[in-house]
């Protein structure tokens, strides 16, 4: 083993408190970017997720001018076709007036969403059904499930409560529609239709005066990464339509958006904290040259050349950053284990889709390495330009 590097590690090990600290500081600056890269990225996966099973699946079928005039049984014999295909369900939005009689008043609640399904077909591309927290799912023409927000607004809706719905059709003329309460739906994070009606699809279209007519088709796929060639040969099959088909990705480009915003902030913000964790690095280094000035002056009259004395702390300054990140990368890693077995919830509950991300461990690990190894730089300038005899006789 080089000299140089003896020397170093002796010199580190006589300061093992300083040292110890020093990898600390690294190692949790890499920790926090670790914790905000799992909590952020997973919520991320966990929306993405969650927007999938409840509100668009594999693949979300729409027409950019409103409703999708083409026939049930022919789209959806269209993408029966691919072997990858599942199934396929129909989906149709609308908003309404609701009242409800609690106790002698009157309640109301206005502009209220509205989603209708078919009870038949969507349990196949959706577990919106799994979200029922009391009652059952819709089943019947006059049955209604109340998203969670819904029900509070209402003053605590009960399963078998009546209400009755006031929807504005296509020709302007309000239709009025009389429901009994089967179901409250209830969603970690609120990603489901905790806001909103669920109904039956052909009783929404007869108070939209839409027979016929579809707001949505959600495909489900046996092969998930297929969904962009499904995609692009429904958009080419069609293309003299004004069709829209999106990924789930792409349906929920929006909130991945703002996460993306919110993860670089916090990444910055981390970075500037393990930045600051260098100073721990420097710190000890500028400690171990003014204890070592009586040595280092006897290597400088004995001939040593002051390169020698620049590796020497440098080794010293690359021993702390290697140590940092190997301690760092295993707290990372043991905390997105942790967060992935004990299914670690945010944001309402919401369960965190974990990802380990090594890509971005390793270059966490690598930039703290960067940062000790720069860090040494000072103290062995410093170093270096100590005179023999000055060194010797200062101590």
């Amino acid at each position: 083993m080089d000299y140089r590097f003896k020397l170093a590690l002796r010199m580190l090990t006589n300061k093992k408190g300083s040292l110890i600290g020093a990898i600390l500081a690294i190692a949790i600056g890499i920790l926090v970017i670790s914790i905000i890269t799992v909590v952020l990225v997973g919520l991320q996966n966990a929306i993405i997720r969650d927007l999938g099973d409840y509100r668009f699946s594999d693949i979300v079928i729409s027409d950019k001018k409103g409703y999708i005039e083409l026939s049930e049984p022919y789209l959806m014999g269209w993408f029966e076709q691919f072997a990858d295909v599942d199934s396929v369900s129909p989906r149709m939005t609308g908003f309404g007036d609701v009242e409800i009689r609690r106790n002698g008043h009157l309640v109301e609640l206005f502009q209220t969403p509205i989603t209708g399904i078919d009870p038949n077909k969507d349990h196949q591309v959706s577990k919106l059904f799994e979200t029922v927290i009391d009652g059952e799912y819709v089943t019947t023409r006059n049955s209604v499930v109340v998203g969670a927000y819904v029900a509070e607004d209402l003053g605590g809706i009960e399963i078998g409560e009546a209400l009755d719905v006031t929807v504005t059709n296509r020709f302007d003329e309000d239709s009025i529609a009389h429901f009994v309460v089967t179901g409250i739906t209830q969603s970690r994070g609120g990603n489901g239709l905790d806001n909103q009606l669920i109904v039956h699809i052909e009783t929404l279209r007869e108070l939209l005066s839409r027979e016929g007519e579809t707001g949505q088709f959600l495909v489900k796929l046996n092969v998930p990464s297929s969904a962009p060639l499904i995609q692009e040969e429904f958009l080419t099959t069609f293309s003299h339509e004004d069709f829209n088909a999106e990924t789930v990705t792409e349906a929920g480009q929006e909130s991945i958006d703002k996460l993306n915003s919110v993860l670089g902030m916090f990444t910055l913000i981390g970075y500037v904290g393990l930045m600051s964790s260098s100073f721990a690095v420097v710190t000890i280094q500028i400690m171990l040259v003014s204890s070592k000035t009586r040595e280092i002056g006897i290597m400088r009259s004995i001939g040593e050349k002051r390169s020698n004395i620049l590796i020497i702390f440098v080794i010293q300054g690359a021993v702390i950053g290697v140590m940092g990140a190997v301690t760092g990368l295993i707290f990372g890693i043991g905390f997105t284990a942790y967060a992935d077995y004990s299914k670690f919830s945010f944001l309402g509950g919401l369960i965190l889709d974990v990802e380990y991300s090594w890509d971005s461990l390793l270059t966490t690990a690598f930039m703290a390495f960067c940062l000790a190894l720069g860090a040494s730089i000072y103290p062995a300038l410093k170093a270096t330009k100590l005179q023999p005899l000055e060194a010797m006789k200062s101590v």
